[in-house]
């Protein structure tokens, strides 16, 4: 029986090619998994969370252009290696938003950037600073002075708000992934063994599984993270240990169909054990209802998470992510500066709106019926 899956799963690739709906919900998935991925290759500030605070640039509109002056510590190091990409860059540098800036043989004249229409005494730091990193007076010019444009403007503290947009795509989005797999992993052990040996075991599994559905799943999540404390991976135990009952409930369901067929029964009289027919004979003939079940998941991971860091208990300042963004902007709705928090709630919406809609196509592809 297991051998039809690759059949099924082309009957859900072309039906979800079929439905332009399910395939725009599709893009937006892939787009956020290869943001999530490379959000550090992607963001302008490439630094670690994309913290760079500059103050004197706090609430600068969508495409403000400011030029920059990079003044490096003693380990400062050029270029990125391959974890900067992927885990950002530790700061080694200072930035200093500058009006004009002027190279000599012996040091570095520039103007800061103290507001607008206000004017601010020239200051240097000496070249040598410069020259025991092995750049000369031209080199300077070219790699420590840029002009920078903040495509979506800057936030509360002066960062980069499309780099904090972009790193907050992370934590979204692989709170679900985790959050997905550790439920499935847990909700799938537990459901089979309930459905397959009923008795005792099922009703001791059904009795923990009303336990914890009689639970509010945000108050659970909460105690959970109270418990093992808050930061980035505790978020993600936290909400896929809160996701399995749905997954062991659908699971026990199948296998209680699926125990009685006459293909389980042949491999009971052919001697197989309970391990083979478990997990090599009945698990593959459900997972078209696990598919969807974990599209759903993956949407409401996303919106814990998102509630989670707005209440401060999620993902940990400075490590940007939806939720934490939001509610640190969601008073500037009504302060002129609306798209710091609407941008944020608009990508949640998305995302979790994608989920949904591949998961209703992904179901009535399945559904024999229609």
């Amino acid at each position: 029986m297991s051998a039809e899956a690759p059949s099924l799963i082309q009957m859900i690739v072309s039906t979800v090619r079929r439905n332009p709906v399910a395939l725009v919900a599709l893009c937006i998935i892939l787009l956020a998994a290869f943001v999530s991925v490379f959000s550090y290759f992607l963001a302008p500030d490439y630094t670690e969370n994309a913290a760079q605070q500059q103050l004197v640039l706090k609430y600068k509109p969508m495409g403000y252009e400011q030029l920059i002056l990079r003044v490096p510590s003693p380990e400062y190091k050029s270029g990125r290696s391959i974890s900067d990409l992927f885990f950002g860059k530790t700061q080694d540098f200072e930035e200093i938003p500058v009006t004009e800036v002027r190279v000599t043989e012996q040091s570095v004249v520039y103007t800061p950037f103290v507001g607008e229409g206000q004017q601010a005494d020239p200051q240097q730091i000496s070249l040598e600073r410069y020259s025991n990193l092995g750049y000369t007076a031209q080199a300077v010019e070219k790699e420590f002075v840029r002009k920078r444009q903040y495509l979506l403007g800057t936030d509360s503290f002066g960062r980069d708000f499309l780099s904090r947009m972009i790193i907050g795509t992370r934590i979204s989005f692989f709170v679900g992934f985790i959050a997905v797999a550790i439920s499935l992993v847990v909700g799938i052990f537990i459901g089979a063994l309930g459905g397959y040996y009923r008795g005792k075991v099922d009703t001791a599994i059904m009795w923990l599984i009303n336990v914890v559905w009689s639970v509010p799943t945000l108050l659970l999540v909460m105690a959970i993270t109270l418990a093992i404390g808050k930061g980035f991976w505790q978020i993600f135990v936290a909400v896929g240990l809160t996701m399995w009952v749905e997954v062991a409930r659908v699971v026990r369901g199948q296998f209680l169909s699926y125990r009685k067929l006459e293909f389980v029964e042949a491999a009971r009289a052919l001697g197989m054990s309970d391990y083979n027919i478990i997990f090599k004979q009945i698990l593959p003939n459900i997972l078209p209802p696990i598919i969807v079940i974990s599209a759903a998941n993956f949407a409401a991971a996303i919106l814990i998470e998102s509630g989670l860091s707005f209440l401060g208990i999620g993902a940990q300042p400075p490590t940007p992510s939806w939720g934490n963004i939001i509610k640190d902007h969601y008073a500037h709705i009504i302060l002129g500066k609306q798209h710091l928090a609407l941008l944020p709630g608009f990508a949640i919406l998305m995302l979790v709106l994608a989920f949904n809609v591949l998961g209703n196509s992904l179901r009535d592809a399945i559904d024999v019926r229609s």
